[in-house]
C-alpha cells in the first residue's frame, strides 16, 4: 500500500444480477498517487522495458537504459536530469554513489545500482585482454585499456609484461596520482616485472583531461624507463595513453621505434 495516498471510489450498481469481476460502471479516482498520466497512455512496446525485452539494449537510448536502472515513476525524466547534471555518459563513469544522490529523485538503492552496473561494464571490458595471444601492436591492448582507466579521476600508470612470446603475464598498477600528473619512480615500475621474470613490458597511462598528446613530463620519464629497461633486459615496447575517448601510442606517433624483433622472433 502506497503511503499517504487517498483513494476515493464511485460505483453504480446496474439493476441486475452482478457478474464476475469488477461492478459495473466503476470508476476509480485516484487522489495523490505518483503515476505518469503519460505513461498511461504510451503503448507498451514504447516503454523501455517492453522495447529492451522486444527489440534488445540496443535499440534504447542512454536516458532509457538509465531509466531502467533508476526505476520507478517518472524514471526517464529523472535520468535525463541526472545525465544532464554529471555531464552525460562520460561523467556518469567518474561518479560514486554520493555525487548520484545530489541528483533529484534519486536515491541510495538507484545511485548503488547505476554505479554498481558501470563498474560490471568495466570488469567486462577487462576481459577483453588477451592473455592467451601474442600482442603485436596496441590495437590487441586497446579494449582493455580503456575499460581499465575509463572514468578514472586521477592519472595512473600501468605496466604490462609480457613473456618471451609476447604474451601478458603481469598487469600491475605501479602509481596513482592527481587530475594531471603522476610520479612515477623507475623502481617502483620494474621491481614487479624483474620478479614475474618479465621479457618485454608496454607502459600505460591514463589522462583525465582528456588530452590524447603526450606531455613533456610524459617524454622524460618515457626515455629514462626505456634507457633503463635496455640494461635491465626488459625492453620497452611501448607507452601507451588512453582517455575516455581514445588511445595514442608512442610507437604509433613515431615517439619511440617500434620493436625490432616479433613473437615468432623470441624464443
Amino acid at each position: 500500500m502506497v503511503s499517504g495516498m487517498h483513494v476515493s471510489y464511485q460505483v453504480e450498481y446496474a439493476r441486475r444480477a452482478r457478474s464476475a469481476g469488477p461492478p459495473i460502471g466503476f470508476v476509480p479516482e485516484l487522489e495523490g498517487l505518483d503515476v505518469e498520466p503519460a505513461a498511461l497512455q504510451v503503448p507498451a512496446i514504447e516503454r523501455p522495458r517492453e522495447r529492451m525485452m522486444t527489440f534488445g539494449p540496443a535499440a534504447l537510448s542512454n536516458v532509457e537504459l538509465i531509466a531502467l536502472l533508476l526505476g520507478g515513476g517518472h524514471s526517464e525524466q529523472r535520468a535525463l536530469t541526472l545525465l544532464q547534471q554529471v555531464g552525460g555518459i562520460t561523467g556518469l563513469l567518474r561518479c560514486v554513489p554520493d555525487d548520484l544522490l545530489a541528483a533529484p529523485g534519486v536515491g541510495e538503492a538507484s545511485a548503488t545500482a547505476v554505479c554498481a552496473a558501470i563498474e560490471l561494464a568495466r570488469r567486462i571490458g577487462q576481459i577483453e585482454m588477451p592473455f592467451e595471444s601474442s600482442i603485436h601492436g596496441p590495437e590487441d591492448v586497446r579494449r582493455y585499456v580503456r575499460a581499465s582507466l575509463r572514468g578514472r579521476s586521477q592519472e595512473v600508470f600501468v605496466v604490462l609484461g609480457l613473456d618471451s612470446r609476447q604474451r601478458v603475464r603481469l598487469v600491475r598498477e605501479v602509481a596513482v596520482g592527481s587530475v594531471s600528473h603522476v610520479e612515477v619512480h623507475p623502481r617502483e615500475v620494474f621491481r614487479p616485472l624483474v620478479r614475474a621474470g618479465s621479457h618485454s613490458v608496454i607502459l600505460v597511462h591514463n589522462h583525465p583531461s582528456g588530452e590524447l598528446r603526450p606531455s613533456a613530463a610524459d617524454l622524460r620519464i618515457t626515455h629514462r624507463l626505456v634507457e633503463l629497461g635496455e640494461l635491465l633486459g626488459i625492453p620497452v615496447l611501448d607507452h601507451l595513453i588512453a582517455t575516455d575517448d581514445g588511445v595514442a601510442s608512442f610507437v604509433g606517433l613515431g615517439l619511440l621505434p617500434a620493436p625490432a624483433s616479433s613473437p615468432e622472433e623470441c624464443g
